[in-house]
């Protein structure tokens, strides 16, 4: 009797198509943690801009002159406020959002995950005489970011 030395054709065959339903089966799973990724990468930079702001206006408002200032330096960076708050140009260098798909318009900053998911975004609207805060939008939800 002669000993086997390898894998029949039939036993590769099975291992071929037993792989190919394991990744038919992995794909869409896969594709589906795409949204959930740019969802966390969007929440997180809200935070990050949230925080920051935050930060900000406890700076303005630790200063002796709070009420008159138009800018702070923060680790020697020159953050211009508005109302005791960042300006929508300056939460972008506060927060650390470079890596962001940005669209600005008169006093707010869109910020995006990246720009083919526009709607993966939210806004950042500086304070007024009107609102005397900052307004950030919230959550654009999975639906936005797939």
């Amino acid at each position: 009797m002669k000993q086997q030395q390898g894998f029949t054709l039939i036993e590769l065959i099975v291992v071929i198509v037993i792989l190919g339903i394991l990744a038919a089966t992995a794909l869409p799973k896969f594709a589906d943690l795409q949204a959930d990724a740019r969802l966390a990468k969007i929440d997180g930079a809200r935070g990050a801009a949230q925080s920051a702001a935050a930060l900000a206006h406890s700076v303005q408002i630790a200063s002796a002159n709070a009420t008159s200032m138009t800018a702070v330096v923060m680790e020697g960076v020159t953050i211009s406020m508005a109302y005791g708050w960042p300006t929508s140009d300056a939460i972008g260098v506060l927060a650390n959002l470079g890596d962001y798909n940005n669209s600005v318009t008169a006093a707010s900053n869109v910020w995006a995950v990246d720009a083919g998911h526009v709607a993966c975004a939210f806004t950042y609207t500086e304070a007024t005489v009107a609102n005397p805060g900052v307004t950030i939008s919230a959550s654009p939800g999975r639906a936005a970011c797939i």
